[in-house]
């Protein structure tokens, strides 16, 4: 009986033990699925009509923490030599130093610093860098649900943000007969790792 005693101790205090050393309520981790998801943005021209556009090379990945949302995070690199506006000479155009200079500033990043459950999401706020600068930003991120297809869990969002071109050092002068402020739309899916 004592031997049964000890072993049951034994048991129940190694089981606390490993229950101890494991992260209480661990984020689920998501890679940005390109097929599936898109970046892109559209800006006024002449005020009367609107330029859409996109970047066709885009990574990512986040991690949801259901339990506790605040250890939630977001992260997201947009190559900016990829856009694409249909139009190839525009597209020369806006790689260049007055638009996004690609050469020197060739990624735009977002990496969340806090993340909040709202009703039907996430409020997310980071920070934003775009052609050198560096900006805190807050947004609403809508979705969350995940479900699975052929034995793959996939979570989806979007969020549609202003951004204006001159907080982020464009060239003032440039942005003439495209306005300053452009939207940035993100629909994002992601796959479970």
């Amino acid at each position: 009986m004592r031997k049964i005693l000890h072993a049951s101790l034994s048991a129940l205090v190694l089981g606390l033990l490993f229950a101890a050393a494991q992260p209480a309520g661990a984020a689920d981790e998501y890679a940005y699925d390109l097929v599936h998801s898109s970046v892109s943005f559209k800006a006024r021209h002449l005020d009367i009509s609107w330029i859409h556009g996109r970047f066709n090379e885009v990574d990512g990945k986040f991690s949801l923490d259901r339990e506790d949302p605040s250890r939630s995070k977001f992260e997201l690199t947009v190559k900016a030599d990829s856009v694409d506006t249909a139009n190839v000479k525009r597209d020369e155009h806006l790689r260049q130093p007055d638009y996004f200079d690609t050469k020197q500033f060739p990624t735009i990043d977002f990496k969340s610093t806090a993340v909040k459950a709202i009703e039907g999401g996430y409020e997310v706020t980071g920070d934003f860098t775009m052609h050198g600068t560096t900006k805190s930003i807050t947004f609403k991120l809508m979705g969350g649900k995940e479900i699975e297809v052929k034995g793959t869990k996939r979570v989806g969002f979007s969020t549609e943000l202003p951004l204006k071109r001159s907080d982020f050092g464009f060239d003032k002068s440039a942005i003439g007969p495209i306005g300053d402020e452009a939207i940035i739309i993100i629909d994002c899916e992601g796959t479970r790792k």
